[in-house]
């Protein structure tokens, strides 16, 4: 990749797992009555809709110093059962808005640590999700995500019988001294023996998360760990940019020096050292960070743009409502975006009082959803075309007028009202998605906010 676009496109912006992306957000101190009402429109709007339920599951016994993630460490595992309860109470409380019994599509357990509980208490949960629904391999997706450390054939086992039948592996980098750097301790072994016994109980795909950019790698590290992950060969392979936030995440990501932290040039040639070797090993290449092997659903979902996005990640269920379910949990109605309490107590404490534990949100307005669906289409499938809306013909000029640098470098090209993303840009679609964000000023990309583009 040209160094000087590199130079140039690489600032701090949105991931756009929602937009508005959640700094800004509108509502710091969102009450319950509005993300009900939001519900309640989408109800109006898409009649009994299925559903795609989050499950942020936060406990993990040690602090990995890369994670950005809402999570509370503590060997203490007497905190499962408690925590559980109120994951169904919860749901429950949602259940008694809804005027229909609701679907379940799609299930993701994600933390946090999923396997820091124990079979028996996932198993639980599970069951009183479903209660009331018949659940099978072709009714719902389950997946989780697995520490291969803390991961027993009983978690394996268990929730198999229960319907699961994806896994997400955290692997991150196999190389020592990085593993040090970012206190995450495992070996080529532990994984293997994780995945090849999934593979045995019947798993049908199975995903490695994989991270560039980490303090301390190099181009050898990620060489090696690409080529040990392609041994074990997973359907999927997600290939993340490490996002060092500090300023969010506190200490938590200061566990080793800024100048151990690849950057620019040398962050990206890590991306695309990995990539090429996936892409000769089979692999496609799928929105963002996400790579398939051309089988897999995903991959199929992709190449048939039916590829969606939500706070999960991509996802071949396109399901227009998201419920969220525990500390620090995102909810999406389509209309609105609801985050629940970051406090594990205050958020039990909220759930046992028979509240919906909502802290803060953001109601979309109609432009706003016309410019969520753009980014969306570009964040899925490299492209999106311009509607005819009157109302949005000047705020299509003002896009435009900020593509005008990408379309000069030949990052996307736009023909009558289609809009696309080349090969050349695919990297920096981030940047694409920018020009259509209508709450990003230019100081949002000067201070720290996001993590850097590229």
């Amino acid at each position: 990749m040209d160094n000087n676009l590199i130079n140039k496109y690489n600032i701090p912006g949105p991931r756009y797992t929602s937009y508005p992306a959640v700094p800004h957000w509108e509502k710091e101190e969102m009450n319950t009555g509005e993300w009900i009402n939001t519900l309640q429109q989408n109800f109006s709007s898409f009649g009994k809709p299925t559903i795609s339920l989050y499950v942020h599951l936060p406990y993990c016994e040690s602090l990995c110093t890369f994670c950005g993630c809402h999570k509370r460490i503590t060997k203490n595992h007497s905190v499962e059962g408690p925590y559980i309860d109120a994951l169904i109470r919860e749901w429950e409380l949602y259940k008694g808005l809804f005027p229909f019994e609701p679907t379940i599509k799609e299930l993701h357990f994600g933390g946090g640590t999923p396997t820091f509980f124990q079979p028996d208490q996932l198993v639980r949960l599970v069951q009183a999700l479903f209660y009331g629904q018949k659940n099978d391999d072709s009714s719902a997706e389950l997946s989780f995500e697995a520490h291969p450390g803390n991961t027993t054939g009983k978690h394996l086992s268990d929730l198999y019988a229960v319907g699961f039948r994806r896994l997400s592996l955290g692997i991150q980098d196999y190389s020592p001294h990085v593993q040090q750097a970012i206190h995450r301790i495992q070996t080529f072994e532990d994984v293997a023996l994780v995945h090849n016994l999934a593979r045995s109980i019947g798993y049908s795909s199975i995903s490695h998360d994989l991270v560039f950019g980490l303090p301390k790698q190099t181009i050898e590290d990620i060489s090696s760990t690409v080529a040990k992950t392609l041994i074990l060969r997973p359907d999927r392979i997600s290939l993340y940019s490490y996002a060092h936030v500090p300023w969010i995440k506190g200490n938590g990501q200061r566990g080793f020096n800024e100048s151990d932290l690849p950057v620019g040039d040398e962050k990206r040639a890590l991306y695309n050292c990995a990539k090429a070797a996936l892409e000769k090993a089979g692999y496609l290449e799928i929105g963002m960070d996400h790579f398939a092997l051309p089988n897999d659903a995903m991959a199929q979902a992709f190449l048939q743009k039916r590829l969606h996005r939500n706070f999960m990640g991509y996802t071949t269920q396109n399901t227009s409502l998201l419920i969220g379910l525990g500390m620090s949990a995102i909810s999406d109605s389509w209309f609105g975006f609801a985050q629940n309490d970051k406090s594990v107590e205050s958020y039990i404490s909220r759930v046992n009082e028979g509240k919906i534990p909502v802290f803060r949100g953001h109601l979309l307005s109609a432009i706003d959803v016309i410019i969520r669906r753009h980014i969306l289409d570009l964040m899925c499938h490299f492209e999106t075309t311009f509607t005819s809306d009157a109302a949005m013909q000047s705020i299509y000029t003002s896009i435009l007028q900020r593509l005008q640098p990408m379309l000069e470098d030949e990052l996307i090209t736009c023909w009558g009202n289609t809009l696309k993303i080349s090969d050349k840009g695919i990297p920096f679609v981030r940047n694409a998605c920018m020009a259509f964000d209508q709450y990003l000023t230019p100081s949002d990309t000067r201070k720290p906010m996001f993590s850097q583009t590229v």
